[in-house]
Order: C-alpha cells, then sequence, then structure tokens
C-alpha cells in the first residue's frame, strides 16, 4: 500500500476530483449536477441532526432531494451536494491500514453519489457483497 498524507483540504479535493473523473462517463452523466465538496469536519447543526456525537464517525454525506423525489416541476434553489469529510476519511484509511486512501476517497464518494440516486445504506451494502 502507497502511504499517501493529502496535508491540505486542496490536496483532497484534488484526489475526490480525480476519482469522480475515473468513475464512467455514464455515472457521471446520470448524476447530473451533483456537487462534491471537501471539509474537515461536517459542521455541528449537522452532526447534530443525524444524532452523532464524534465528528469522526461522519466520512461522507448526501445533501438534497434524490433523483427518485425530483419532479420537473420542483423548483431546484439548492443543487444536490456531497460532503467528503477528509479528517474522518484520514481516520478511517490510518485505523483500517488495508486499503489504498484513494480507494476510500472513492468509496466513499460513490457511496454517497448512490444517495443521490436514491440508494439506502442496504442497498448499496447488497450491491457490494454480489
Amino acid at each position: 500500500m502507497t502511504a499517501i498524507l493529502p496535508t491540505s483540504l486542496d490536496d483532497f479535493e484534488r484526489m475526490a476530483r480525480k476519482a469522480w473523473a475515473e468513475l464512467p462517463s455514464e455515472f457521471r452523466q446520470l448524476a447530473g449536477d451533483v456537487v462534491v465538496r471537501v471539509e474537515d469536519f461536517a459542521d455541528d447543526e449537522t452532526l447534530r441532526e443525524l444524532g452523532i456525537e464524534d465528528p469522526f464517525e461522519l466520512t461522507g454525506l448526501y445533501s438534497g432531494n434524490d433523483l427518485t423525489q425530483r419532479s420537473i416541476m420542483d423548483p431546484s434553489p439548492n443543487p444536490p451536494m456531497v460532503f467528503l469529510y477528509r479528517r474522518a476519511i484520514l481516520d478511517e484509511w490510518v485505523e483500517r491500514g488495508d486499503v489504498d486512501l484513494r480507494e476510500l476517497v472513492a468509496h466513499v464518494l460513490v457511496h454517497e453519489v448512490g444517495h443521490h440516486f436514491g440508494l439506502s445504506d442496504h442497498h448499496m451494502d447488497n450491491l457490494l457483497e454480489d
């Protein structure tokens, strides 16, 4: 395993953009207008809303109406967003020690975009087991 430790949010954003670019074009096209943001941690309000006390427990989050809930009649003031939480992902990467950081970033990204498609955690877990 190659040790890669981004020292900044910019480094991590570049890694996330590369992971996005390496996804199949059909997947990216179907995802449409999803915006990907990288932050160190989820903000306090988000953690409170999710009932999470330890910010290291949340590696990513999808925010917005998933495609199964959208209508062409609905106003869309905010684009759907995927948040990747850098410090939590780095912490998981170090704790696991069995995965390349780029692979983990790509996994969290795809998982959160899966929510955009209306997939639950349970459905995604089942897809990964197949």
